[in-house]
């Protein structure tokens, strides 16, 4: 075994035009007021590699072009498709007429283990602030919530840490149900 060079793994991945090309998964993800520019470049990143259908930023969530959501994402806010909201109800309203189901990220009454969750195609998951979550305007509008079981001192994880490992896992459930590879 020997470990590749960027050169030989880089010319495996398609370019941003032949990308644009391809089928998107049915999956979505809406982000609520998050505060750092960091997480939100790290969420266009972990958006890239699934081949998110669509990002929707909302609130006083940063957008591109900063310098700072580029230094996490690398150039995936090319790849992304995505796009601004001042008021999460607006892409709420988006979603719900395509008939995405929304799923919150979040601790609920009704919240479930996300890898115990039946997930239905298409899907938006929702996530919100670092430090507040969603607001209860948001949750109220979702079908369903799911939480990370956490299993030392802290309640939840970082919120671009928390995506990846909940959309790694809602895309594997795609493929699995539909054996596309």
């Amino acid at each position: 075994m020997r470990k590749l060079s960027y050169e030989e793994i880089f010319n495996t991945r398609p370019k941003v035009d032949e990308l644009a090309k391809q089928e998107r998964f049915p999956m979505y993800c809406l982000v609520e007021n998050v505060r750092s520019l960091y997480n939100v470049g790290s969420i266009f990143r972990t958006s890239d590699a699934i081949r998110l259908n669509k990002l929707y930023l909302t609130g006083y969530t940063g957008f591109p072009p900063r310098r700072e959501i580029e230094k996490t994402a690398l150039g995936s806010t090319e790849s992304v498709p995505w796009e601004h909201f001042k008021q999460t109800d607006s892409a709420i309203r988006e979603l719900k007429k395509s008939n995405v189901k929304l799923i919150a990220l979040e601790h609920t009454s009704e919240s479930v283990p996300y890898n115990k969750f039946d997930y239905g195609f298409p899907v938006c998951l929702m996530l919100g602030n670092e430090v507040d979550g969603l607001s209860e305007e948001t949750i109220a509008e979702a079908d369903y919530s799911v939480e990370i079981p956490m299993f030392g001192l802290k309640q939840s994880l970082n919120v671009s840490v928390a995506y990846g490992v909940v959309m790694f896992h809602i895309l594997q459930t795609y493929l699995q149900k539909t054996s596309i590879d």
